[in-house]
Formats: C-alpha cells, structure tokens, sequence
C-alpha cells in the first residue's frame, strides 16, 4: 500500500513543511522580543493601570442569613 505513495523529492520542501518554518521562525521571532524586554527591565505585565490583574486586596467572605 505505501509503495502506490510517491515520495516528495528530498530537494522540493513540501508547502506544508514550508509554512511550519515559517509559523516557526515568527515564534523565534517574538520569543526573542519578549526575552529582550525583560532583560530591560520591562514588567511582563504591560498594563497601563497597574495592579488591576494581581489578587484581590482580601478574600471575600459570605455569611448565611439569619432564620429571623
């Protein structure tokens, strides 16, 4: 069964293997951004209101009402 298969030349890149490179290449790309930001210094979190993501300040407590 596998012998009706041709295979792909090892000179031609198959386009699927082609677009892996390049969907790899921009992930090296932006990798490398980011590492070069936080060596700078730069906080991961780039919001312009800060602590907005963090834990809430307390933990919020619920109570049963009373019977009465």
């Amino acid at each position: 069964m596998t012998a009706d298969v041709p295979e792909p030349e090892a000179g031609t890149p198959e386009p699927e293997d082609e677009l892996k490179r390049k969907f790899r290449e921009a992930l090296d790309r932006k990798r490398q951004s980011q590492a070069e930001g936080n060596a700078a210094g730069r906080s991961k979190d780039a919001s312009k209101i800060h602590g907005a993501h963090g834990p809430a300040a307390s933990k919020r407590s619920f109570r049963r009402k009373s019977g009465g």
